[in-house]
């Protein structure tokens, strides 16, 4: 069996911020923008890799999703813990000026693990980590 990743989903609690996140400060194009009642829907992805997306979604779009569960992933959300997208760079330290610099939250700046890699780490708009191990 051969499998590949296609799409990977992030939750956005302000689309315009996250798709000037995504595609200014990473460098993301946009693949597809979709809104339905009164939501949005914005696939990005590096122009590289045409094959592999990002689909940053309402995290509540989900009908089945409670109230309970609603705080649950906004509280998360907040936190910084509900998701995570990892990014590899050959030159972590230039990547990390080149986000920075672009106003994004730094959660860890460039370091060299005990695990053998060397990576830093932000914050997009709706609290996701980001993190760049170097390749």
């Amino acid at each position: 069996m051969n499998l590949n990743i296609q799409n990977s989903f992030l939750p956005q609690t302000d689309p315009d911020e996250s798709l000037a996140f995504y595609r200014d400060a990473l460098g993301f194009e946009v693949r597809n923008d979709v809104g339905y009642e009164g939501m949005r829907w914005i696939t990005v992805g590096p122009p590289d890799q045409p094959e592999v997306s990002v689909v940053l979604y309402p995290p509540t779009a989900d009908p089945a999703i409670t109230d309970e569960e609603s705080r649950m992933i906004a509280e998360m959300m907040a936190k910084g813990t509900f998701a995570t997208l990892v990014l590899s760079s050959a030159d972590v330290d230039a990547a990390f000026d080149s986000v920075m610099s672009a106003g994004a939250e730094v959660i860890q700046e460039p370091t060299d693990q005990p695990y053998g890699i060397r990576d830093c780490a932000f914050r997009d708009p709706a609290g996701n980590q980001i993190r760049i191990n170097g390749v």
